[in-house]
């Protein structure tokens, strides 16, 4: 069944466009009432990232679960991964994290998780969605049943201490530069702080949010800034966060980008040294580098592929006992500290691999060559361009001219009206070749 408003992650969408306070009314309402499971008190915990319509989007949610009953906790700006770990922490019914992550600053979005910490499951999210459409006002609660709201302090605190506690206590980061871009979003304050309190040198960018300039020049989505200034600091590293920290890009001391795919690697060789890999695998999606698969099977390890999704990820690594997962994009989830993405706790789990083998960023973390892969979008109005005769035919015989030692995957964009054509294999100009065949079908089906 298809969703009307979820997303691969969460509700998203223009801010006072499509996320207006008239839905984020009837979301609080829906969700508070989903999660209202026995007699006791219930509570929902919400974060947000930095961008100006978050005080729109938090005080319609804060009506909306109040509203049925629901006592709010308001959390301030914090990273999503903060906002899943303290729905756990403070025995909530109900985490909400405001955010269009990496999006631009018009964005704006709606995460929901649930009280153990994960995100929605798409039957709960049907049920969420039945009841926004729905009348809910007989369900609303009584003058006497209203719920509370307040502010919850040293919520930074806690992350902080939650993130450096995934590292053994030996651990320390000293003599390491450090150049960490927070994107102007939700990790400005608990990255720089986390890394410094851990003995890094510690420069920062990308901490002045103001409401507009979220993800704007700077964070994993523009990595550019990142590598000048590792470059210019002749820093040891570069972290690159996007705008509410659930994932992650690193930038080495040459300046290079490295992506998800090489630091789970990183990881995954790591850990299956230290007997720590609860599965012989890792899964990640199919928008993965063939490479990537290939330097697993050369450990002895697997990769599993999912959809496009960290929460897909995550439901396969649940569902077969998998504790190291994620994306290209950078989502990196380690079950064994987070329930989601999380940007720092990556890091650091890189960092301490950086400091145990006293190597540089660029040996370490260049596990394997990656195969060419050319992704391009194609935006669209409206319609299905990928049902139309002239694209299957286009799809079909780009397969059939990468055969078996290459892979072509196209898909919808999950946040936003953008169909993505990526292709890779070991011939270059094959490659692009196809990607640019397809992409010519879907812009004349799309026009």
């Amino acid at each position: 069944m298809a969703r009307k408003y979820f997303g691969t992650d969460g509700i998203r969408g223009r801010a006072n466009g499509v996320i207006t306070p008239e839905l984020a009314l009837k979301v609080g309402q829906a969700a508070g009432l989903v999660f209202q499971r026995g007699d006791h008190r219930h509570r929902v915990v919400i974060g947000k990232d930095t961008r100006l319509s978050g005080y729109m989007i938090e005080t319609a949610l804060v009506a909306g679960f109040t509203s049925v009953g629901m006592d709010v906790l308001l959390l301030g700006p914090v990273p999503t991964p903060a906002v899943a770990m303290l729905t756990r922490s403070m025995r909530a019914d109900l985490g909400v994290m405001i955010s269009a992550s990496h999006n631009p600053f018009e964005d704006n979005g709606i995460k929901l998780f649930g009280p153990d910490g994960f995100k929605l499951n798409d039957t709960i999210e049907h049920q969420i969605e039945a009841l926004i459409d729905a009348d809910m006002h007989k369900r609303l609660s009584g003058s006497n049943d209203l719920g509370r709201a307040k502010r919850i302090e040293s919520v930074h605190a806690r992350y902080i201490e939650f993130a450096k506690r995934t590292l053994p206590r030996q651990v320390t980061l000293e003599g390491l530069r450090v150049v960490v871009d927070c994107a102007n979003g939700a990790a400005y304050k608990v990255a720089p702080e986390t890394l410094w309190e851990l003995g890094a040198d510690v420069i920062a960018i990308g901490t002045e949010p103001d409401g507009f300039n979220i993800n704007r020049d700077v964070g994993s989505t523009a990595p550019a800034a990142l590598v000048d200034m590792v470059r210019e600091r002749r820093a040891d590293i570069g972290i690159a966060l996007d705008g509410d920290a659930d994932r992650v890009l690193i930038v080495d001391e040459k300046g290079h980008v490295v992506d998800g795919d090489q630091l789970m690697a990183v990881v995954a060789r790591s850990w299956k040294e230290d007997e720590r890999l609860t599965q012989p695998g890792v899964v990640a999606t199919i928008m993965s580098n063939l490479g990537l698969e290939r330097y697993l099977g050369s450990l002895g390890l697997t990769l599993a592929r999912t959809a496009v999704g960290d929460r897909y990820v995550l439901e396969h690594m649940r569902e077969h006992g998998y504790n190291l997962g994620g994306e290209q994009s950078g989502h990196i989830i380690m079950s064994d500290y987070t329930t989601t993405g999380d940007g720092l706790v990556a890091a650091l789990q890189l960092l301490s691999v950086v400091q145990r083998q006293s190597r540089p960023v660029s040996e370490v973390c260049h596990c394997f060559d990656p195969l060419p892969q050319i992704l391009k979008n194609v935006r669209y109005r409206a319609g299905e361009p990928l049902r139309q005769d002239s694209v299957v035919s286009a799809i079909e015989h780009a397969r059939q001219r990468l055969g078996d030692g290459g892979r072509l995957v196209i898909r919808p964009s999950g946040t936003e009206p953008v169909i993505r054509v990526m292709a890779e294999g070991d011939d270059r100009g094959l490659v692009t070749a196809v990607v640019d065949e397809v992409v010519d079908a879907v812009t004349r089906a799309a026009a």
